[in-house]
């Protein structure tokens, strides 16, 4: 087809030819506007704006041109001029032949004066683009970033992307490219023996228009997600809330972050670019990197209600079970191994088990379950509740719309069996017992976290969280199916009344949310590299959920003094608009409680 349509200009439309030798056609790409994403609300998070590249294709250059004047117009260098124009011919991106970028984000008001010069510089052409703006400073992470396409991504997209193209490098903006991005426009121009554009070719007949790309109507609350922000300012840590009726994500961050207007393709990005790399390999706060999907952590004492469900499911334990505990509990009595467990009532029920949070309960639970099948046989009891964790959505990925989503980590018999194989009699139940109190080799996603407190919310099934409304043309069905784990709805019950007294007169006191109940759990994850992190998932009201919440904020201590409050305040946001005057003191202490430059 291009060699039909090249045939026809050149060879057989009289019009072309009896413009004879000083006249050419010049083939122009029109760029499209990349579609606009929005909040649940229709408020704007990313729009457009334009900026003007200038390309060259190098054998086209006049050997005699006025360097000095073009540097001038354009406010570069001629060392500038030299590095931008001679690349490294021997790779592949690089043809002499081919146009590449050579200035690109020019200021409007040089392109303006330059253009009026253009004609006196063959080879050079300009190109129209344009690049992401931000008009909030939230949601970096989710919302992702632009960038130049590669030379293996232009090699895959068969003709799709060329060289000097941008691309969605992170967040939505990769996940939704292809809906995104729009399609390219073909402009067909006369110029005469100077350059100059002398008007349409054809009268614009073999024109095609550019495509505008598909806008995205996102679930983000940006309200709601600014104030998470605000929370987490000098914390390093992440937050995920959805809608639990839906799976819809209300708020969704990652501390440390930063200004997705750093990176929008304008100059000085490279530098900021570096920057924030820097950061992320010092591993000191590492903004680029995106907690609520990535980091995988230990859930700690929030993995309790969980493993109730499928005890209870089990009938590893019953709803009324009482297992004594005086601050420690045995595993090996002969050896003197113990494991602690801090002070409170003997827990004379699952409820008060998960209100006081008692170690030793969970202990038992889970020595039990691992030997449910015999006490030489771990690896049995091991396999069925990892079949029950990923009914919960641990141990893979949930299938969000969003890239480089973790599967978090849930070890196998397998795994012990290679970890213990220098164990003569093999592992056994007593190596693991830390599993029930949601540590030792436990991991999960703060998305993941997010999903259980939505599961305990519906009492008994979720939806695959994502980040796109219903209305939008990019919305996948499969956010519309049921996801039901295999626990009898019976036992949710004195779990979530538990979660309930964690509130009323548990671990979590100061995360009642004025007006509405709401159920929770806290924890505190040990961290052998510091001080341990603080763990909440709840969910509110608690017969008629509408919000699920995960907060992690790392190195802030026990469960209850950080990140509950900090769940509670964004919770009472979302569901009364503003927060009680009487916890304006919590409100401000968490705002400005500051464990980075003073942990």
């Amino acid at each position: 087809m291009l060699i039909g349509k090249t045939a026809q200009l050149q060879l057989f439309s009289d019009k072309y030819r009896n413009r004879g030798a000083s006249t050419a056609i010049d083939e122009q790409v029109i760029y499209p506007s990349r579609g606009l994403i929005y909040d649940r609300n229709e408020n704007l998070l990313v729009n457009n704006f334009a900026v003007y590249d200038l390309n060259v294709i190098y054998n086209k250059i006049d050997p005699n041109m006025d360097t000095t004047f073009f540097c001038e117009l354009l406010d570069i260098s001629k060392e500038e001029f030299n590095q931008y124009l001679n690349k490294n011919w021997s790779k592949a991106q690089y043809n002499k032949s081919i146009a590449f970028t050579f200035l690109s984000k020019i200021k409007p008001e040089i392109f303006a004066k330059f253009q009026e010069h253009i004609y006196q510089f063959p080879g050079f052409f300009p190109r129209i683009r344009n690049i992401r703006a931000y008009p909030f400073t939230n949601a970096a992470h989710v919302l992702g970033y632009l960038g130049e396409v590669d030379s293996s991504t232009i090699k895959a997209s068969d003709g799709l992307y060329e060289l000097g193209d941008f691309v969605g490098k992170r967040g939505l903006e990769k996940y939704y490219e292809s809906s995104l991005k729009g399609k390219k426009g073909i402009k067909y121009v006369t110029k005469d023996n100077l350059g100059r554009e002398v008007g349409p070719y054809n009268d614009g007949l073999l024109d095609s228009l550019a495509i505008t790309g598909t806008d995205l109507y996102t679930t983000l609350d940006q309200n709601l997600q600014s104030y998470a922000e605000d929370l987490m300012k000098n914390k390093r840590g992440s937050i995920v809330a959805l809608d639990p009726n839906n799976g819809e994500i209300l708020a969704c961050l990652s501390s440390p972050s930063y200004d997705p207007n750093l990176l929008n393709l304008e100059r000085g990005r490279g530098k900021a670019f570096m920057s924030l790399l820097n950061d992320s390999i010092n591993k000191v706060n590492m903004p680029l990197m995106d907690r609520s999907v990535l980091a995988k952590y230990p859930p700690g004492s929030i993995f309790k209600p969980i493993f109730s469900l499928i005890a209870l499911q089990e009938e590893i334990a019953y709803s009324g079970r009482t297992i004594y505990c005086d601050g420690e509990y045995v595993i090996n009595e002969k050896k003197g191994f113990t494991q602690k467990c801090h002070g409170h009532p003997t827990a004379t029920n699952i409820s008060t088990a998960i209100q006081y949070s008692c170690n030793t309960y969970y202990y038992q639970l889970m020595r039990e379950f691992i030997e449910k099948n015999g006490y030489n046989n771990p690896g049995s009891g091991l396999a069925e509740l990892d079949d029950y964790l990923e009914q919960f959505g641990l141990g893979r990925k949930l299938g969000i719309d969003y890239s480089n989503e973790s599967s978090g980590f849930i070890p196998t018999p397998e795994y012990y069996d290679r970890q213990y194989n220098y164990v003569r009699s093999g592992w056994k139940s007593t190596y693991i017992l830390s599993l029930g109190i949601g540590q030792g080799e436990l991991q999960l996603t703060t998305m993941q976290m997010a999903n259980l407190a939505a599961i305990l919310a519906n009492r008994g099934h979720y939806y695959i969280p994502h980040f796109i409304k219903k209305k939008s043309e990019a919305y996948d069905s499969k956010f519309d199916n049921r996801l039901n784990v295999k626990i009898d709805k019976r036992h949710f019950d004195p779990v979530i009344w538990g979660m309930q007294k964690v509130i009323t007169s548990g671990t979590a006191q100061n995360a009642k949310i004025p007006h509405h109940s709401s159920a929770g759990k806290t924890g505190t994850s040990q961290n052998p590299h510091g001080k341990d992190h603080s763990v909440y998932f709840a969910f509110a009201p608690v017969d008629n959920p509408k919000i699920a919440i995960a907060v992690y904020v790392e190195n802030a201590g026990f469960g209850g003094a950080v990140a509950a409050p900090i769940a509670s305040l964004i919770m009472e946001k979302f569901l009364n608009q503003e927060i009680e005057d009487y916890r304006l003191g919590l409100e401000n202490y968490m705002l400005n409680l500051d464990l980075i430059s003073n942990p």
